[in-house]
């Protein structure tokens, strides 16, 4: 897996301004244009569950910037969240999701690790695991998503 520093941009600078203002991050933001139409996806994550209403609330507050960078163009936006087992595509985008299950598969090993994703930096990952705290460079990582049953593995763990 690649570690892609952001790059600055305007839109995106903008729209994270905003989000951040309501709480949350924005991990992604894509802009297409299709059949004559601006289509804007912003992807927004928050500790806990990002609800319909965080949204709603979201779509409402980046609208209007939307329609300043795009004037008198026909816009469709869509907000959402990552999902509970989003794919991780970029190293960068672990810094979002600190505190929460991640499962990676590893070139090393030809195998997967997973737990509590405890630290994220320019060059590799923490993971809090079954067998303790890993460190695992972002060029053994052949992709990664957020993991549901992490957490529930290490509090079976816990139990026992």
């Amino acid at each position: 897996m690649r570690y892609t520093p952001r790059m600055p941009d305007q839109l995106f600078d903008s729209i994270e301004l905003v989000i951040k203002g309501l709480g949350m991050s924005l991990v992604e933001l894509s802009v297409s244009r299709q059949k004559g139409e601006v289509q804007t996806r912003a992807i927004v994550y928050k500790d806990g569950a990002v609800s319909i209403d965080d949204c709603a609330r979201v779509h409402r507050a980046i609208l209007p910037r939307l329609e300043l960078a795009f004037p008198k163009q026909d816009l469709r936006v869509e907000v959402s969240s990552p999902g509970i087992e989003r794919k991780i595509k970029d190293g960068a985008e672990f810094t979002h999701y600190v505190g929460r299950p991640v499962a990676c598969y590893r070139t090393d090993i030809s195998d997967w690790t997973s737990g509590i994703l405890m630290n994220a930096g320019d060059t590799h990952i923490i993971i809090k695991g079954k067998d303790g705290m890993t460190n695992i460079a972002y060029s053994d990582i052949a992709k990664a998503k957020l993991s549901y049953f992490a957490s529930d593995t290490l509090e079976e763990k816990a139990a026992h």
